[in-house]
């Protein structure tokens, strides 16, 4: 089904219904909706699904998924719902974190799936970390086996003094470069 001109021409046209509305959505997500969209029209009408075209409509796909996009940011607004911990930008941990990845990337041949789940794995649990013993009024709120938030920066820092300069871009970059990959658009 994807290798048709019909197919081509059935995802162009909600992208950019999509990107009028000012709604950004990867190609492949505008894809496995047309697929699953018209496989399941061709089975319930007991249809072939190159007849199922005739019931496709480019203009009320981009609606529904716009409309998808909407919902799911409100349902995501700070306001409504608790916000996921995230610690301070400019902690010795997170530096950290910044720092494995073009080694991440190195030792896996390029997985960059694999390295997003690392870097989220990680970065949440900083984030827990420091929601739960490194907040203001915080302070022994885990009792005697809780973690010392301040003392786990300060041993990063020890042990890697220049941890910081993983926030600086260039640098960051110049390491990506090093390992071999690098982040281009298509």
């Amino acid at each position: 089904m994807r290798n048709t001109k019909a197919f081509k021409e059935a995802v162009a046209q909600p992208l950019v219904e999509l990107a009028r509305r000012g709604v950004t959505v990867r190609p492949g997500t505008v894809e496995d909706t047309i697929e699953r969209n018209m496989t399941t029209v061709a089975e319930q009408l007991g249809i072939q699904v190159r007849s199922a075209w005739r019931y496709f409509d480019a203009t009320r796909l981009a609606d529904i998924i716009a409309q998808q996009q909407k919902d799911f940011k409100a349902s995501s607004d700070a306001r409504g719902a608790g916000q996921a911990p995230m610690p301070p930008v400019n902690n010795p941990e997170l530096a950290l974190i910044l720092a494995g990845v073009p080694d991440s990337l190195t030792e896996t041949g390029g997985d960059l799936y694999s390295v997003i789940i690392n870097v989220a794995v990680n970065a949440w649990t900083a984030g827990h970390i420091h929601g739960e013993d490194g907040c203001p009024g915080c302070e022994g709120s885990r009792g005697p086996s809780g973690h010392d938030w301040d003392a786990r920066m300060e041993a990063i820092s020890a042990h890697v003094p220049d941890i910081t300069k993983w926030f600086d871009r260039d640098v960051w970059t110049a390491a990506l470069r090093d390992s071999g990959f690098s982040v281009n658009r298509r």
